[in-house]
């Protein structure tokens, strides 16, 4: 199939929540901040479950991890009318929402340092000895293979959405995650 010079590869769709972004964004612009709150709303809904999943591999509290899941939501709908409606919201939200967990993390080890961790028996459990193990293997990956990781595994986006969210190459995603994949197995086996 011969294609002709200056041609126009095909765009696939836009997913559904870029579409509702898009309508909101159109509604802020148009100076409907009520209606477009209202639609904000169905995005949320649509996003949370995944979000928090995300925002939970990363900061490993389940209230931290909702208050950065809050605090993307705010930013997103704060700076609606930066959102290209070419791109997918998926990524540009991710991005958001990582950038959230990340500024989280960081205030809470400055919080961290001045307080005392408490375990409580039923925590030090052998069940939880493994779950431990991963937690660790995954948090002791540099920031790069740790975040494409925990992108392209836990939060199930492909190398081509995390590729977009983080500015860098696909080529340069896989590299990441070949490369924190066969870290995170030498460490385990090593545990086993």
């Amino acid at each position: 199939m011969a294609v002709s010079v200056g041609a126009v590869a095909p765009v696939a769709p836009l997913s559904r929540d870029s579409q509702l972004a898009a309508e909101i964004k159109a509604l802020v612009v148009g100076g409907e901040r009520d209606a477009a709150r209202d639609r904000y709303g169905d995005l949320v809904a649509r996003q949370q479950r995944r979000a928090v999943r995300i925002a939970y591999q990363y900061l490993r509290d389940a209230h931290d991890a909702d208050e950065a899941v809050q605090d993307a939501f705010v930013k997103v709908f704060t700076h609606i009318t930066s959102y290209r409606e070419d791109l997918p919201f998926e990524v540009w939200f991710t991005r958001i929402l990582v950038n959230a967990c990340l500024d989280l993390r960081k205030s809470r080890s400055r919080r961290l340092r001045w307080s005392v961790r408490i375990q409580t028996p039923e925590q030090r459990l052998v069940s939880r000895e493994r779950a431990n193990e991963i937690t660790t293997a995954v948090e002791s990956l540099p920031d790069r293979q740790r975040t494409v990781f925990t992108l392209c595994h836990l939060a199930e986006q492909t190398t081509a959405e995390v590729s977009k969210a983080l500015g860098v190459s696909e080529a340069t995603v896989r590299v990441h995650l070949f490369r924190a994949i066969r870290k995170l197995r030498r460490l385990l086996e090593h545990k086993q």
